[in-house]
């Protein structure tokens, strides 16, 4: 890799595939491990905070849904609200990347809780006052999907910031059952809060604003980075202009200039498209079958219940050629899609969504090895933005697809259309010959 310092020449990406080590990933960590990454106060208050927000999010992203659906009667225009918050979430990706890189993160993080708070808060009035509206629900999604792509590029600088570099991979594994965690409890959580009738079902968001605060109150505790301090807790000899380097786009050169990461991106979009509204043809699928709506949530946490078991398959598949696993991870996705459309009661559907999630961390893992830890400590929030951003762009026109397919034909028809179209885009990665053999870096 080129000297991240050389202002003329923005760096270029690392030769993954190659098996060769880079300077950022393989420089000495200058954070000593003093002691167990339990008894790490710091990473301990990231994660509490962390972990809350994500229930919260996991809670909402349950409780709008059958909110819209109550009120309007509309999968599409529920579809259209997950739609512009994912719109949010990608317009705002590539500035919040850059922020992440010039700027101290914590007050990020505390800036970007606070809005959240304060937009969640609102609904909750607006609902319990009968005030609320598809148009204020449609700004409060732009709103929570900026705060998102916000904190999601600040927490990832902030926890390589306090965690070092021997103790990194198991830090990323507790971050790991976070978000499945939260997966598992989040769903089920907002649907047995939901169908409490206080409130006019505003419990939910009360919960949900109550997660956001605890996230901005530990991050609280976390140390302000000092102008001209480095980012990253391993990189201290990187000088403060480097953050400057390849402007907001450089993430996304980093990205665009390896064959296989190009060819990944590409695939992970392409499940991403189809995936965004997979939880609303499932919620309208069970909602038809007269499902209970808490019964609703527990089948989608049973996703997170998968996804804690996956970690356990990680070493395993990474066995595999690192785009070998990839296809063969997004072809078992397809089957389960395509079983999905059996009509067998929610167990059943309980059951497929776990077997989907047991490959999702091998996947998560891959990400941070092969981009994360080889990308430059200085441009590190502007890669984590670019794959963010380029992986969700065909997020909003799943969710508004799935909506107006679900107008229009059965949720087992719908099923079925996704997994033809995901097998399609499986099928095409299939022939880029950069996914059958690039190999893992050798560091």
């Amino acid at each position: 890799m080129a000297d991240a310092r050389t202002p003329t020449n923005p760096p270029p990406a690392p030769a993954w595939g190659a098996g060769a080590t880079t300077p950022a990933a393989a420089s000495s960590p200058t954070l000593k491990a003093t002691g167990p990454l339990r008894q790490n106060l710091r990473f301990q208050a990231l994660w509490i905070g962390s972990t809350s927000s994500t229930l919260g999010v996991a809670v909402a992203d349950i409780a709008y849904p059958l909110l819209i659906l109550m009120i309007t009667g509309s999968p599409a225009k529920a579809g259209l609200f997950a739609a512009v918050q994912t719109i949010g979430m990608l317009a705002a990706g590539l500035p919040a990347g850059s922020l992440a890189d010039r700027y101290d993160p914590r007050s990020i993080v505390l800036v970007a809780e606070t809005c959240r708070v304060v937009v969640t808060v609102a609904v909750v009035l607006a609902l319990a006052m009968g005030w609320l509206s598809l148009p204020l629900l449609l700004a409060a999604a732009a709103l929570l999907g900026i705060g998102y792509a916000a904190c999601s590029a600040a927490r990832m600088l902030l926890l390589r910031s306090v965690v070092p570099g021997e103790q990194l991979t198991a830090a990323l594994t507790q971050d790991q059952v976070r978000t499945n965690g939260a997966g598992i409890v989040g769903p089920a959580l907002g649907g047995a809060l939901y169908s409490l009738r206080v409130l006019a079902h505003a419990v939910p968001f009360v919960f949900t604003a109550a997660a956001f605060v605890i996230g901005m109150v530990t991050t609280a505790f976390l140390p302000r980075r000092a102008k001209g301090q480095p980012q990253d807790s391993q990189d201290e000899d990187q000088p403060p202009a480097a953050a400057d380097q390849g402007g907001m786009l450089a993430g996304v050169r980093v990205l665009w200039g390896q064959p296989m990461l190009r060819a990944s991106v590409i695939l992970i979009m392409i499940v991403n498209t189809l995936g965004a509204g997979l939880d609303l043809v499932i919620i309208v699928l069970l909602h038809h079958q007269s499902v209970p709506s808490a019964q609703i949530g527990i089948v989608l946490g049973v996703g997170g219940a998968g996804g804690i078991a996956g970690i356990g398959f990680v070493r395993i598949l990474h066995r595999l050629r690192p785009g070998v696993m990839l296809l063969a991870v997004c072809l078992g996705f397809t089957v389960v899609i395509a079983l999905l459309a059996v009509p067998f009661g929610p167990w059943w559907v309980a059951g497929l969504v776990f077997i989907a999630m047991l490959g999702i961390p091998a996947i998560q893992v891959a990400v941070d090895i092969l981009v994360i830890r080889q990308a430059p400590a200085a441009q590190r929030g502007r890669v984590i933005a670019a794959l963010m951003t380029l992986i969700g762009l065909g997020m909003p026109a799943g969710l508004v697809g799935c909506g107006l397919l679900l107008q229009y034909v059965p949720a087992q028809a719908a099923m079925l259309t996704l997994a033809a179209i995901l097998a399609a885009g499986v099928a095409y990665s299939a022939t880029k010959r950069e996914m059958w053999h690039a190999l893992w870096p050798a560091n």
